[in-house]
């Protein structure tokens, strides 16, 4: 396998794959044609690595959307939705596997051609995703140690073996050694089942990358006789505090590194992220069988009936992690615990943004809202409490949540705005450091408008095209693009869902989304940038009501994939 192919494709109705059990030794593909085969695959490890089971687990609901298609076209969804259950929990600690699920379901009313179209962009969607996080990190490493040639150490598999192409910290290695900045790599050999001694290894030998397996129990040694410059690892699971599961072993690492003042860096995609989990505590480690420990290769090991504790994942807390780097963002949860965050400075910020635009009448009264996320506040964001004048908002009402999940930091504060969980779902799915809401007319009028002519259920896109303004968006097209406007729900936590959803399938999606009959969102890199862009938005729905000719006409087709 070269640097060109893929671990996990389609091909004619199967999922092929490479069987990861049997290398070094043997190179065999599978090709997976039923749930149970995808189930078993998971389960034993032929199929390992966050981002390639959930792929897999993808691809395996395209494969019982296929098998429950009636003649008629028509879904056996519960069938469907049950073998899609079964995939989700064939192993319990990676969130890719339930979220990629997930969000191949959301594609099943169109039937099962859509349910694997979805899955398809999500392998091509891996590719790039993994490219942008390597390059990113290998740049970051730049400026965090000298210009010389590295010795570094990582821990499991995390390369296109455990993606479907590129991969996450064994690709940012291939990428250092692209630059010539290798000199050599200690490979952690990953007990029990030896992910690194045997694929990390193999793909490392591949590349022509310098290389020595380490046995685990001497990775602590190696980095405090300065042998190591970094440590690279990959990630299973991610609390929004930036605590982290990964394969077992990982944690002794990160202990061992913070000790000999060695970077660790965690390479994921924001897929890997869970945002209803505050911390570790809550992630559930799989607990693998006893003989893998008490046996090797068959042959046994340690006195007949003996016990094992075989965990595949420990919990890395926060403040070991150096850096977290996604193809979205860098987290540094190590320097964002050390450093309390500037809130008096940046709840002033917002309140004269707030005052500013209330003085446009974009906020009258106690409506709209305004958050932004301090630079060393890690985790936090402050956010205008509810039911405050915006004309005369100060420092004092804002409100610290967490910018991931929306929950306040203190239990007897005021409360925050109603649209929390919405700036919640800006954050957690983009790296935006600002969000603006508010009720800026024409961008109401508009939103209201094209709800009421479509008349969908569900949320719709608004399709821009030839607005000078859009440049002020920072699109890479800025000749055209579609704005998504939501159903106004009572509740605001199924707006929230629903933008996230949204966000998620479309990370290149523009920065700004309306709500019907209640106005606009905007977010960006500070308050100052989610403010032109804000200005950009309301210009054009301004010039879309003035000119008739430019109102988008029908069909329009809807966040779901169906036409209106």
């Amino acid at each position: 396998m070269n640097a060109q192919q893929t671990s996990l494709s389609w091909e004619d109705g199967a999922i092929v794959t490479i069987d990861q059990r049997v290398l070094p030794h043997a190179y065999r593909q599978l090709r997976l044609r039923t749930v149970d085969e995808v189930v078993e695959a998971i389960a034993t490890l032929a199929v390992r690595g966050a981002p390639a089971i959930g792929l897999a687990g993808a691809l395996g609901v395209a494969l019982s959307a296929r098998r429950h298609t009636g003649p008629d076209g028509g879904v056996d969804e519960p069938a469907v939705r049950a073998d899609a259950r079964r995939l989700a929990a064939a192993r319990p600690t990676a969130v890719n596997l339930e979220w990629a699920v997930r969000r191949v379901l959301s594609r099943l009313d169109g039937g099962h051609g859509a349910v694997l179209d979805e899955g398809l962009a999500m392998l091509r969607e891996d590719a790039e995703v993994n490219t942008a996080m390597v390059r990113r990190a290998a740049d970051l490493l730049g400026t965090l140690l000298p210009d010389r040639p590295l010795r570094l150490l990582t821990h499991c598999n995390t390369g296109r073996l455990a993606t479907t192409a590129v991969g996450t910290a064994l690709g940012v290695i291939l990428e250092l050694a692209a630059r010539g900045r290798v000199a050599e790599v200690l490979v952690d050999e990953t007990r029990p089942l030896l992910q690194g001694a045997r694929l990390t290894a193999w793909e490392l030998r591949e590349a022509g990358v310098p290389h020595r397996v380490c046995v685990d129990s001497a990775a602590a040694a190696a980095i405090a006789s300065g042998m190591v410059d970094c440590v690279l690892v990959g990630a299973d699971r991610i609390a929004v505090n930036g605590d982290m599961a990964n394969k077992i072993g990982t944690y002794g690492v990160a202990v061992a590194a913070a000790r000999g003042g060695v970077p660790f860096l965690v390479i994921a995609p924001e897929s890997t992220r869970d945002p209803a989990l505050a911390t570790g505590d809550g992630i559930t480690i799989e607990e693998r069988a006893a003989a893998e420990v008490v046996e090797c290769a068959g042959a046994p090991v340690a006195p007949a009936g003996t016990a094992a504790f075989n965990p595949a994942f420990d919990i890395t807390p926060a403040e070991l992690i150096t850096a977290i780097v996604s193809e979205r963002r860098v987290q540094r949860p190590r320097e964002e615990r050390a450093q309390p965050p500037d809130g008096q400075r940046l709840g002033a910020e917002i309140a004269a943004m707030a005052r500013t635009l209330y003085e446009r009448a974009w906020m009258p009264g106690t409506s709209g809202n305004v958050s932004a996320r301090p630079d060393t506040a890690g985790g936090t964001a402050l956010i205008t409490a509810s039911g405050r004048d915006k004309g005369e908002l100060t420092a004092r009402d804002m409100v610290a949540v967490h910018a991931e999940t929306a929950r306040p930091l203190a239990a007897d504060g005021p409360p925050a705005s109603a649209e929390t969980a919405v700036h919640a779902a800006v954050y957690r799915t983009t790296d935006a450091r600002a969000v603006i809401h508010v009720h800026a007319p024409y961008a109401t009028a508009v939103a209201g408008r094209w709800a009421r002519e479509r008349a969908e259920a569900g949320p719709t896109r608004l399709p821009l095209r030839g607005f000078e303004l859009l440049k002020g968006l920072g699109l890479m097209d800025p000749s055209a693009t579609e704005v998504p406007v939501f159903p106004n729900h009572a509740d605001v936590g199924r707006i929230a869902t629903e933008v996230a959803d949204h966000l998620r399938s479309r990370p290149k999606a523009p920065p700004a989304l309306l709500i019907a009959d209640h106005g606009i969102t905007v977010w960006g890199r500070d308050l100052a940038q989610a403010r032109n862009r804000l200005e950009c938005m309301e210009a054009i729905c301004h010039l879309l009501l003035l000119d008739a000719g430019n109102w988008p006409a029908r069909p329009v087709t809807t966040l779901e994939g169906k036409t209106a």
